[in-house]
């Protein structure tokens, strides 16, 4: 039995400059974007990889949601505390100049860390922590 991590889910705050960031910054092609009344749930994922993507989605908006657990999982974006997701590239150092240059909220250069990885992290427009991994 195979078993692969089909998608991902990340809340967005603001579906254009979630673009801005995962498709125009990453490069991710853009699978969906779906619209219902003012909301927009937008899936991406990296060229050639039609089976891994990410869905960026309005945060808290389940009818069961309570306005104030809605209230918390905002505050908790907002200090970047809420989701995360892990990437890989095989050129660390030059994804990281790219998205320094275009203005990313850098959290943390390229280091190679004591557990074996070398990797860097970013912040998405909605707060969501981004880390980068080098491939070996």
């Amino acid at each position: 039995m195979d078993i692969t991590i089909h998608h991902a889910f990340l809340p967005h705050t603001d579906a254009e400059a979630a673009l801005g960031f995962y498709r125009d910054l990453l490069g991710f092609e853009v699978r969906k974007d779906v619209g219902y009344e003012d909301m927009r749930w937008i899936t991406v994922g990296p060229a050639g990889q039609s089976g891994t993507s990410i869905v960026l989605h309005p945060p808290a908006v389940d009818p069961g949601t309570t306005e104030e657990e809605r209230r918390a999982v905002l505050e908790l974006m907002a200090k970047g505390s809420y989701a995360a997701i892990t990437l890989a590239t095989d050129d660390l150092d030059g994804l990281f100049q790219r998205l320094e240059a275009a203005g990313a909220d850098v959290v943390q250069e390229p280091v190679d860390q004591d557990y074996g990885v070398r990797d860097c992290a970013f912040r998405d427009p909605a707060g969501n922590l981004v880390r980068v991994n080098q491939l070996t």
